[in-house]
């Protein structure tokens, strides 16, 4: 697949039919994320992939409330990838602050998004979560109190009746300019 496909095809799915994910796209995923690039090559995230049908329930219902209700459909998901931000190389850590940069965050999203492109052209689909209740999802997972969880992503196939969404997007002239802003 072209990668122009690939990115006009990549899109937030939020219907996903119960099958689940084949363990070989799972370890397809996991290379996609180990090859991300970082900044000083950090590499400062730790990749959970939530499997089991309970523990799975139990964390998607931390991405919901009854007040809070947009990831209603996290729990029809699959799959759940976490992904941890870890404690990036001390030379990470010194530009980080020289440069006023958080750049484990920066890293985190490039990893989400390489995990989201493989996810599409393995016909499968993902919605990045940023709302959930991190303290319960921390001990859920067993993920120590002084680690930050960066971003979940739901995981799976979509239905195939799932609506492609029309991308509301900015013009070019709005977002981007050449030699100067």
């Amino acid at each position: 697949m072209e990668f122009s496909d690939l990115i006009t095809r990549r899109q937030s799915v939020r219907r996903y039919d119960d099958r689940p994910v084949e363990a070989d796209k799972l370890n397809r995923l996991i290379e996609a994320v180990r090859l991300a690039p970082s900044a000083s090559n950090s590499q400062p995230w730790k990749l959970i992939l939530v499997t089991e049908p309970q523990l799975k329930d139990r964390v998607a219902a931390a991405t919901f409330s009854s007040l809070v209700s947009f990831n209603s459909f996290v729990p029809r998901a699959p799959v759940l990838a976490v992904l941890v931000i870890e404690r990036p190389r001390l030379i990470t850590q010194i530009g980080a602050a020289l440069k006023d940069r958080d750049f484990p965050l920066i890293d985190i999203g490039i990893a989400a998004a390489h995990f989201c492109l493989q996810a599409t052209e393995l016909g499968l689909g993902t919605c990045m979560l940023g709302w959930f209740d991190e303290p319960k999802v921390r001990a859920l997972l067993g993920i120590p109190n002084h680690k930050r969880i960066g971003l979940l992503i739901s995981l799976g196939y979509p239905l195939p009746d799932d609506p492609v969404r029309t991308k509301v997007r900015k013009t070019r002239e709005q977002m981007a300019a050449f030699n100067g802003y």
